[in-house]
């Protein structure tokens, strides 16, 4: 591009489409153990959704214009998500999953390991929270996203890491309460997107129809097959495992409960991703942004390119194949006449150095620029 009134010049940089990082927390962010505790107690909504203000712009300014959040509490990514539409904050654009849908005592059940003052204070967690113990149960959580105002529906179809719970891999939801999310979503036109780190909870919500797999750590060949047999897609999040799996070391960063979970769970996730990649299930672009701090999401392309995935592939994770998993292929994705003008750039050739594509230079997204040379 020639330099002049109303240019840009980018002679000197490889140009690329907006990318698309289909796994974030855009609400919060990784803090030690006791300022995430204190933060509990003593801020409010509001107060996470100013934070999340300087964490959407600092995820635009990486390069990453869309964005698919998978839960928040309180309706913050919702809201998030308008303010960034309107145009009142500079931020990606968002996909929201609202609050994720967990069982009782499962990842993502918000009253997780309080004291009975605290939860009886609390009161007991339902649909409307995002929290069910039955098919019904399942159906009137999904129609509560879509009140809530989301786009997409996620569940916990395992134990977390991260949660306060012991268990981080069990199965926490039977095939029948799966099945109900799943075939309630499609009446809604919401795709599912399950976290799952065991080997059965990701089958059983493979077999019930779910569009993608977060995390997937402990995948066998049975579960790779029902992937490719169901068409769903999995998305890696080895950005998260990394940081878990170092922050594990710390006696002092995460819980007793959470430690041992991120020390056995987080260094896997990169093995598994390589085989699920030559075995050719298809990948969509993920890190679990929030698990770690945002902006740093494009460490995830040389993670996998290190696992074996060749740059272009990388690159492609984050622009074809997640515009395609989010139903968006003819509008993101590509740059190309008809498509929505997101636009990015980093000096050099990223095919060459994949590390180029944590040094981005230029950031437009819908034809407005928000970072350049």
């Amino acid at each position: 591009m020639s330099a002049g009134p109303g240019h840009i010049d980018l002679s000197a940089h490889s140009c690329l489409p907006g990318l698309i990082d289909m796994h974030v927390h855009l609400s919060g962010e990784s803090r030690k153990q006791a300022d995430a505790l204190r933060d509990t107690i003593s801020l409010n909504p509001a107060d996470h959704a100013y934070r999340s203000v300087a964490y959407a712009e600092r995820t635009l300014k990486a390069g990453f214009t869309t964005v698919r959040d998978l839960g928040a509490d309180d309706g913050v990514n919702v809201a998030l998500k308008r303010a960034i539409a309107a145009g009142s904050i500079p931020g990606p654009r968002m996909f929201t999953a609202g609050k994720s849908i967990a069982t009782t005592g499962g990842h993502a059940d918000p009253t997780n390991n309080y004291s009975q003052r605290f939860s009886r204070a609390l009161g007991t967690p339902g649909p409307n929270e995002g929290v069910v113990n039955s098919a019904d149960d399942a159906r009137a959580a999904v129609r509560a996203r879509y009140k809530e105002g989301a786009d997409l529906i996620k569940v916990t179809a395992t134990g977390g890491v991260l949660s306060q719970a012991r268990n981080g891999q069990n199965p926490q939801y039977t095939e029948d309460e799966l099945r109900a999310i799943v075939n309630t979503a499609k009446d809604y036109g919401f795709r599912v997107a399950a976290h799952a780190h065991g080997t059965d909870g990701i089958k059983r919500a493979l077999r019930a129809g779910v569009d993608s797999i977060e995390h997937g750590t402990l995948m066998d060949d049975e579960a790779i097959a029902l992937f490719k047999k169901h068409g769903a897609w999995f998305v890696p999040t080895m950005s998260a495992g990394r940081y878990v799996a170092d922050k594990s070391k710390d006696p002092d960063y995460y819980s007793p409960l959470v430690r041992p979970k991120a020390a056995a769970i987080g260094p896997q996730i990169q093995a598994t991703f390589a085989r699920a990649y030559k075995a050719g299930v298809k990948i969509a672009f993920g890190t679990d942004a929030g698990v770690f701090p945002h902006g740093d999401n494009a460490k995830e392309f040389a993670y996998m390119v290190e696992a074996g995935m060749p740059p272009l592939e990388a690159i492609r994770s984050a622009t074809l194949n997640a515009a395609a998993l989010l139903d968006q292929g003819t509008r993101l994705g590509s740059v190309e006449p008809g498509y929505a003008a997101d636009i990015i750039a980093v000096t050099g050739d990223p095919l060459r150095d994949i590390a180029l594509m944590q040094q981005v230079r230029f950031v437009m997204k819908d034809g407005v620029v928000y970072k350049q040379p």
